[in-house]
């Protein structure tokens, strides 16, 4: 008897059924029958600040409230007076640093005694590695009469230090001073003390200590395991940056661009969208610095070979909040600022945005060729802004594909409402998105099947499968979600030609610092991991192949509902030769199939499985055992066209063949 992998179904703990007989499963390729194009940025990542994804996570500042402007001007901070040590610290606001950046923190020091200091907790600590150099650097300006000098103090929780420097020589105006830290241990909850001494008044702002072990080694950059991660997954694409923070709680607070270029200091920071959304996970330390913006979203995607695809707000705030609307003849600026931004990305360095682009260090342009409007819109009030952006999109920038919202859900009203009348707009790409149970992924492989081949495209721009429920804390990264997703992923490839894009969401979350679960990548201070979700869209991303060919499985195990538990979709890799079969075994027995290539010039040997499976469908990966769901590669001998192949159970397995000559 073949049973079919145990799946959790809304409304009930497990379905499980058993299935009878041994039927024979044929899955059968043409290799003479070139399908759709399979788009170059098929498989990418959809990269939103949720879960401490930005600061704390990608943007590695090791300082929380650097600039003293979170809502509470001194979160984070603690104040240090030890032993004789007199004087005050107060946030002011006269005289600051510049516009954006308000506040910044005066010391008035009497006499320094024993201690006189403040203390940063960092991110849930911070994370600094033994012999690692962390630059240390603060705007400071002096005051009055005496003189002030400052000690920089990485301390391990028990107080001791682990690196030290000290700065000096501070004048009346504001100027950076930054000196190196050379870290004496490894600790993943280090704290920054910043000592005083002497006697008279500083001005602090900008407080900041930050790894010089970055991407690519860039001064100010992003952290760098992190960033190999995304690499390593060989995305197509970058969609960032979010999500419900494009389109903010109200529209005061939604995502501009322009605000997150330019100097650091000069990047006025924001409350997170995500600061307060949750009751089971607050945050109320979740703030934006912008240390992460647009000029190094552009650039990471530059780095890692991914097509960058910024999304922009279209007028309206996030609709499971306040939903403010901003009056349809008050949109002007919404669509100049996408207009902006395609030059900013596109023009050349003598065009008033390319100038800032050229000014940031990047001359070249970025080719961008994506853009969103919008993230999870609906309702005829998203259709006539949607519909603003077009018209004055397409006639400046007609290269330039837009994407269009379907709404949070991948049926019901909204989505219904908003298909035909986006199709009668001619639109390029329209974003759908599931949150939805393993049992749904399943039943649903055959999705696009049915889709209108000559209507718009599909970027299945957030998928995860939710194995307690959508918002629920307790749902986990496991086996049977992303073996669930995979059998998905085999009917986006194989209709390639409606399905251009897809990408996980969330991408990143912080072990001690998450809002959402389940999620693509966990890391802490010092550690990564990836997910056996994340493994699987690797599989895809590296063996995507360049055309799709057609494929049909006869005899396929079913579920009770008479919807397959045995998937397949087939490539052919033009450029390395190479067929590539990808199949799913949704049951718990192994699945002989005969794999059949019909009308080609047969099949060279030796070939290459590569298997990914779980000895659970509840294995996760963790810190300690961070392959436990990892893929495993070996030869794999075949002659002719036609081979036999025994699919493990409840796993997803490549085939790369190479295509005799």
């Amino acid at each position: 008897m073949r049973r079919p992998c145990t799946f959790a179904l809304p409304g009930a703990l497990f379905l499980s059924f058993v299935l009878g007989g041994q039927a024979a499963v044929t899955v059968s390729v043409g290799a003479d029958q070139p399908g759709a194009r399979i788009n170059p940025a098929m498989w990418g990542v959809f990269f939103e600040d949720i879960n401490f994804g930005g600061d704390g996570g990608l943007y590695p500042e090791l300082v929380k409230n650097r600039s003293f402007e979170f809502t509470q001007p001194m979160m984070g901070w603690k104040k240090i007076e030890k032993n004789g040590a007199s004087g005050s610290w107060s946030v002011e606001t006269d005289g600051p640093l510049n516009d954006q950046n308000p506040h910044f923190l005066r010391a008035q020091l009497e006499r320094a005694g024993e201690g006189f200091a403040l203390e940063n907790e960092g991110f849930r600590g911070m994370g600094v590695k033994e012999g690692g150099v962390y630059d240390f650097s603060v705007f400071a300006r002096a005051g009055g009469e005496g003189a002030v000098s400052l000690e920089a103090r990485v301390l391990a929780p028990d107080g001791k230090a682990l690196g030290t420097a000290r700065l000096e020589g501070f004048t009346p105006a504001w100027r950076k001073h930054s000196v190196p830290v050379r870290i004496g241990a490894t600790e993943p909850r280090a704290r920054l003390a910043v000592a005083l001494a002497g006697r008279g008044r500083l001005d602090l702002d900008m407080i900041s200590l930050f790894p010089r072990d970055t991407y690519k080694g860039r001064p100010g950059g992003l952290r760098a395991d992190l960033v190999q991660m995304l690499a390593d997954l060989k995305p197509g694409f970058v969609r960032f940056p979010g999500g419900c923070i494009v389109e903010g709680f109200s529209l005061p607070l939604r995502y501009q661009w322009k605000t997150t270029i330019g100097p650091v200091e000069q990047r006025r920071l924001i409350v997170n969208r995500w600061n307060s959304e949750f009751k089971h996970r607050p945050a109320p330390d979740y703030f934006q610095s912008f240390g992460l913006g647009f000029f190094e979203y552009f650039q990471m995607c530059e780095d890692i070979g991914a097509e960058p695809l910024p999304i922009l707000n279209c007028g309206m705030a996030c609709q499971f909040n306040s939903g403010e609307l901003a009056p349809l003849d008050q949109l002007e600026p919404y669509i100049q600022d996408a207009l902006d931004l395609v030059e900013f990305a596109n023009g050349p360095a003598n065009s008033l945005w390319g100038l800032r682009r050229a000014a940031l260090g990047h001359p070249a342009p970025f080719h961008m060729k994506l853009l969103g409007v919008g993230n999870e819109q609906w309702g005829p009030q998203y259709l006539e802004r949607y519909e603003r952006f077009a018209k004055a999109l397409k006639a400046r920038h007609p290269q330039v594909q837009l994407i269009s919202s379907a709404g949070p859900d991948p049926d019901g009203d909204k989505f219904d409402f908003l298909w035909p009348k986006l199709r009668a707009l001619g639109a390029d790409l329209v974003d759908e998105h599931y949150y939805r149970p393993p049992a749904w992924f399943l039943d649903n492989t055959a999705r696009y099947d049915r889709y209108d081949r000559n209507g718009p495209k599909v970027f299945a721009g957030e998928y995860a499968a939710q194995s307690v429920r959508t918002v629920s804390p307790d749902n986990r990264n496991n086996w049977e979600c992303a073996l669930a997703e995979a059998a998905m992923l085999t009917g986006f490839e194989r209709n390639a030609d409606v399905v251009r894009m897809a990408s996980y969401a969330p991408l990143f979350a912080h072990e001690d610092a998450w809002q959402w679960r389940p999620d693509l990548i966990w890391c802490d201070n010092l550690r990564v991991y990836g997910t056996p979700n994340y493994y699987v869209q690797q599989l895809f991303s590296v063996n995507r192949g360049d055309v799709a060919l057609p494929v049909s499985v006869q005899g396929a195990p079913q579920a009770p509902n008479r919807q397959p538990r045995f998937y397949a979709s087939a490539a052919r890799d033009d450029r390395a030769g190479e067929f590539v079969v990808k199949v799913v075994n949704a049951t718990d027995a192994p699945v002989v199939a005969s794999i059949e290539f019909r009308g080609g010039k047969g099949l060279k040997s030796p070939g290459v499985a590569t298997v990914l499976a779980g000895a659970s469908l509840k294995d996760e990966n963790t810190f300690d055992q961070p392959r436990r769901v990892a893929p495993q590669t070996g030869a794999l001998g075949v002659s002719g066209s036609k081979f036999d192949y025994a699919f493990r159970p409840c796993s997803l397995t490549v085939l790369r063949l190479g295509v005799a000559r």
